[in-house]
């Protein structure tokens, strides 16, 4: 019997590009007016190839998107003349600012409705994502019974491990949860391995190219929660 959802967030419930666009945007005419000399030296383009030096560095990190953006800055301001103190103020303010900018997403059609079919048929709901969306500053804490990030976990999806952390949290077995993501790694694959059901958020309509397909496909999320009653339904068991 199914008892909990979980989702991916970016690209599942929304649309990340953008978010992080604008974020960016806000994070460098903040960094403009507090920290003028990393301005001078880096433009918007430059943040990849900090970012490709620090995780060359400091690749240990690379599962955490939180992470590699304050060491970025951290690296950028220290490289442009601010001292190690100044370095550690500026660059805590300047993530505060992104990540707030960060949390304002634009759902996609039929996510928060859908999201509030499957709390009213009594679904458990949860979160576990590769990002650094927060689901109380983005607006679904009234839907989202859990949150599980690679930030907290300490590994990024597909590894099974922060799927395992949801199940001890919830007390579920596997079969009794069925993860939804847009991903066929990060998010389908790692199901399956942890022993989930899985749907596929296929919002663009791609064929699926992966070894194992998934156990429901959705092109509108309007569709979700007909998927998930099929598989409560059909209470199949996971071999």
């Amino acid at each position: 019997m199914i008892k909990c959802i979980t989702f991916d967030l970016d690209d599942t419930l929304w649309a990340v590009g953008p978010v992080v666009r604008a974020a960016n945007h806000t994070l460098y005419e903040w960094l403009y007016e507090n920290a003028p000399l990393f301005n001078q030296t880096y433009q918007l383009r430059d943040l990849n190839t900090l970012r490709d030096h620090v995780l060359t560095q400091q690749p240990d990190i690379s599962y955490s998107v939180s992470r590699i953006r304050m060491e970025v800055l951290k690296y950028g301001l220290m490289q442009v003349g601010y001292s190690p103190d100044i370095t550690a103020k500026l660059a805590e303010e300047a993530f505060a600012v992104f990540y707030k900018a960060r949390q304002k997403v634009e759902f996609f059609e039929h996510a928060l409705s859908m999201l509030e079919t499957l709390k009213a048929s009594g679904y458990m709901l949860g979160a576990i994502s590769n990002g650094n969306a927060d689901v109380q500053q983005v607006g679904l804490s009234h839907l989202m019974d859990f949150q599980f990030s690679a930030d907290s976990a300490g590994v990024e999806k597909p590894d099974p491990l922060i799927f395992n952390q949801m199940l001890a949290h919830t007390r579920l077995k596997p079969e009794q949860v069925i993860h939804v993501g847009d991903h066929p790694i990060h998010d389908i694959e790692g199901a399956q391995t942890a022993g989930l059901w899985s749907i596929w958020v296929n919002l663009n309509e791609q064929q699926w190219e992966g070894d194992q397909p998934p156990d429901a496909e959705v092109s509108r999320l309007d569709d979700l929660p007909v998927k998930v009653e099929e598989i409560h339904a059909a209470r199949r068991v996971r071999l």
